[in-house]
């Protein structure tokens, strides 16, 4: 059973593959108002995690629970817009940066409020005239950068990052940085950010790094 005052808490999720421990059990709790840290080596499990909480991927053991109910009685598309995972590779589509900024209210039925939609693109240093560049002509910065607007369109309750500025500059990284730890205070949103730069994500108020054993199998300790 979980605490219905968790708004996410793991109990020993783990995840295994052809008979091989991908990420070994993994328990923690996410907090509105709270920023963590997910750290550690290439392959320790960290992008299995996300997507095991994004409800992208099905754990092989333990249990998750949002707002004190196992995910698995939510329906995938509730949940996915309460809790909202941007890759480290960004996935945008249709022919401009506007079909995926619109997105977010069009499977809301809502109308697109295209002046809020410029002035998040000058937050994070893109021009406004963006919105009708084809998504093919951006850069990797930028392409990053349209990602995750796309997810703060409608705040969720969590926003899992997955090394979502590892094509930005460090001026832009800052700038991310501190639009996170803004809406972190503001409107007590719980993020899950995994970065291999523990000096990049100075706002951070837990640490959760996964480790791997020599075999191989990735264990997790928290700080």
């Amino acid at each position: 059973m979980s605490d219905p005052a968790d708004l996410l808490r793991l109990n020993d999720v783990s995840f295994t593959l052809n008979n091989i421990p991908l990420l070994k059990p993994v328990s923690l709790t996410l907090n509105p108002g709270e920023f963590t840290l997910l750290t550690g080596p290439s392959g320790s499990g960290k992008s299995t995690l996300l997507k095991i909480i994004a409800s992208l991927q099905n754990p092989t053991g333990g249990n998750l629970y949002f707002k004190g109910e196992d995910i698995s009685r939510i329906k995938p598309e509730t949940y996915r817009q309460r809790v909202s995972y941007c890759f480290q590779t960004p996935s945008l589509f249709g022919e401009t940066v506007y079909d995926n900024l619109a997105l977010p209210y069009q499977i809301r039925n809502k109308k697109v409020d295209e002046t809020q939609l410029r002035a998040w693109l000058t937050k994070v240093n893109l021009a406004e005239d963006m919105l009708t560049k084809r998504v093919q002509e951006l850069s990797g910065g930028e392409k990053q950068r349209v990602a995750l607007l796309r997810n703060l369109q409608f705040m969720p309750d969590v926003l899992l990052l997955d090394e979502i500025t590892s094509a930005l500059d460090e001026e832009n990284k800052v700038n991310i940085n501190d639009i996170i730890a803004s809406l972190v205070a503001e409107k007590q949103l719980a993020v899950l950010w995994v970065s291999h730069d523990l000096n990049e994500i100075r706002h951070a108020k837990h640490v959760i790094t996964l480790t791997r054993h020599t075999q191989g199998s990735p264990a997790h300790e928290s700080a």
